[in-house]
């Protein structure tokens, strides 16, 4: 199958779920995971229309951005303090924030190199943290305040990768989302679902769904 069948299929989906969920499908973000995929196909994808990819390692990330300046690469989960700087150098925006000493850290490194990057918070309700990164909910308070609202990392939303086959975190991720309106008197994006689960995650309330698999193919990873 093509790209651009495959890019149909999923919009196909989309379509599907808004109506479902009574959603409009224009205010849903489709972000193509491109971890692991060619930059000769990431150019097909933005042949098509595409502008912004995820991606989960900062020096692949880097790489790509490096090979496609026209293109924007968002980084996607756990982030080590030891690589924000060529983060913050390279990514458009850092779905990654998940400690305060992160928060100070990105704090520094964005008035230092004197650009803005949106972040979103990555949260863990269901102890995957080990694995996969993210705060609780009992941590976001300081969190956010170690934000501090600085303008250069401005607070998009929250990010989450639920544990496989739990339904009910997508709207758990929800709840939590109204709660933190609420609280601090924003709007907040939330992004979560991919290529199994994403009209769960619409059903939900998503407003950013990751897609790898089902958007590109499967991935080429080397033999060992």
């Amino acid at each position: 199958m093509s790209l651009a069948d495959r890019i149909e299929g999923l919009r196909a989906r989309i379509q599907r779920a808004c109506e479902a969920a009574g959603r409009d499908p224009a205010t849903i973000e489709l972000l193509p995971v491109s971890k692991k995929q060619p930059v000769s196909l990431i150019r097909e994808a933005a042949s098509l229309g595409f502008t912004r990819f995820g991606e989960n390692y900062v020096q692949e990330g880097a790489d790509k951005a490096a090979a496609l300046p026209g293109l924007s690469f968002v980084l996607l989960g756990p982030l080590q303090r030891n690589k924000a700087r060529p983060a913050v150098q390279h990514f458009s925006e850092l779905q990654s924030l998940d400690r305060p000493d992160l928060a100070g850290r990105l704090r520094r490194l964005a008035e230092e190199l004197d650009v803005v990057r949106p972040v979103w918070i990555q949260v863990d309700l269901w102890d995957e943290a080990t694995k996969l990164g993210g705060c609780t909910e009992a941590e976001l308070p300081a969190l956010i305040e170690a934000l501090g609202g600085d303008p250069r990392l401005p607070l998009k939303g929250l990010m989450a990768i639920p544990p496989p086959e739990n339904r009910a975190a997508f709207f758990e991720l929800a709840a939590l989302r109204e709660r933190l309106q609420q609280d601090f008197g924003q709007r907040l994006r939330l992004s979560m679902g991919m290529s199994g689960d994403l009209e769960e995650a619409l059903a939900a309330g998503a407003d950013q769904i990751r897609i790898g698999t089902a958007f590109f193919g499967e991935r080429a990873y080397p033999a060992r």
